[in-house]
């Protein structure tokens, strides 16, 4: 296996201590080979910057990738961004090498619904290109059955697309996590804690979560919303929650995932929240897997593929997503259960993981498509 990527600059835009940009630069990580290839560093508000990020890395990587990659039987190309199709046709068309393309967000529906992009020509020309990339690709992965039916519409072949549910990146065991610090645990300690982790950002909609707080405040004091991660809505939220006196809304910073586990065991719901936006309705984010690896009760704020997962597991329960109203009644549906029946919910969530979503069937299903397509190009 090669892994051809950029130099390491996510989620903060900087290039990681230890590395700066060059040419080309190889390594070994745990018996991988990596080749990196040059970039602009950037992961902000800024539109620009986020363009250059991607085009960069697209032209090094198709450039780099078509004379350094060696022998290769399949290309797994990871969308997004929709820029990456560029690489991974390029090895397609000039090397003939078949690509899997693994669609994670669709575009442009992603960019429109998050903000991050609103002209309606930009909008237009990133259909157009997304579009073309995922019926030419050999063939796509998505994450959900919606996501497929979407892309049925748009004109991919249904033949060519495969459902593989997202596992929790949590699994494999990351290296040792370092531990919780003692004033970490104690805020959280003695609460009923409702924990929102990973990004935070536009398409999350957290500003929800800060009115059922204040909702919740006067009437059930020791719940407290947990928000772990970064993105470029924390300190705006921040700023909102002191200036509101919400007592009630603890933020922490992004951690690794060997470091979370920590953290759920402290937790009494995990909550799933994004936007309500026609997208998510169709979308199942990771973090819904690794609640339910961590075995606590799911509070999901979503319509559609993500809501019937949960509930398909017995998990947790759903409600309106940006209803601050629908958000603490459910949070108060939660907190009236005896202790001895949300433990039942966490304990019914693992064993659905175990059963159909974990590492090993993941996996299994994409040694399958692997096989199957580099089969094809050999029967060629």
């Amino acid at each position: 296996m090669t892994v051809l990527t950029g130099f390491p600059n996510y989620p903060g835009g900087k290039i990681y201590e230890g590395y700066r940009i060059r040419l080309w630069q190889r390594e070994r990580m745990d018996g991988i080979n990596v080749l990196r290839v040059p970039l602009y560093p950037s992961h902000d508000r800024s539109r620009i910057g986020r363009i250059l990020n991607y085009v960069s890395f697209a032209t090094a990587a198709t450039a780099y990738g078509l004379v350094k990659t060696g022998a290769v039987d399949v290309v797994y190309a990871y969308h997004p961004p929709a820029t990456v199709g560029l690489p991974a046709l390029a090895l397609q068309w000039l090397r003939r090498i078949p690509c899997v393309y693994d669609v994670q967000d669709l575009w442009p529906d992603t960019l429109s619904a998050t903000g991050m992009l609103t002209n309606r020509f930009f909008l237009k020309l990133a259909g157009l290109w997304s579009n073309f990339v995922y019926r030419r690709a050999t063939h796509v992965v998505v994450l959900s059955d919606g996501f497929k039916a979407k892309l049925v519409d748009r004109g991919v072949d249904g033949k060519r697309i495969t459902v593989i549910h997202n596992w929790s990146p949590d699994e494999g065991g990351a290296g040792q996590a370092a531990p919780l610090g003692d004033e970490e645990r104690a805020k959280l300690s003695g609460r009923f804690n409702v924990v929102f982790a990973g990004n935070i950002g536009a398409a999350q909609g957290l500003g929800t979560v800060l009115a059922a707080a204040e909702d919740l405040l006067p009437t059930d004091p020791n719940v407290q919303f947990v928000l772990v991660g970064g993105g470029i809505e924390v300190e705006p939220l921040r700023a909102e929650a002191t200036k509101r006196g919400l007592r009630n809304v603890l933020f922490l910073p992004r951690r690794p995932a060997a470091a979370m586990g920590q953290i759920y065991e402290l937790a009494d719901v995990l909550l799933v929240h994004l936007r309500d936006n026609p997208l998510f309705a169709i979308t199942i984010p990771s973090k819904v897997q690794t609640y339910l690896a961590a075995g606590r009760p799911i509070l999901v704020a979503m319509r559609g593929d993500a809501a019937r997962l949960v509930e398909a597991s017995g998990a947790g329960i759903c409600c309106e997503p940006g209803d601050p109203v629908a958000l603490a009644a459910g949070v108060r549906r939660l907190l009236a259960l005896p202790p001895a029946a949300r433990r039942g919910l966490g304990e019914a969530g693992r064993r659905y993981y175990s059963d159909n979503l974990d590492l090993n069937h993941g996996v299994s299903k994409f040694e399958e498509l692997f096989r199957m397509v580099a089969g094809r190009r050999h029967e060629a």
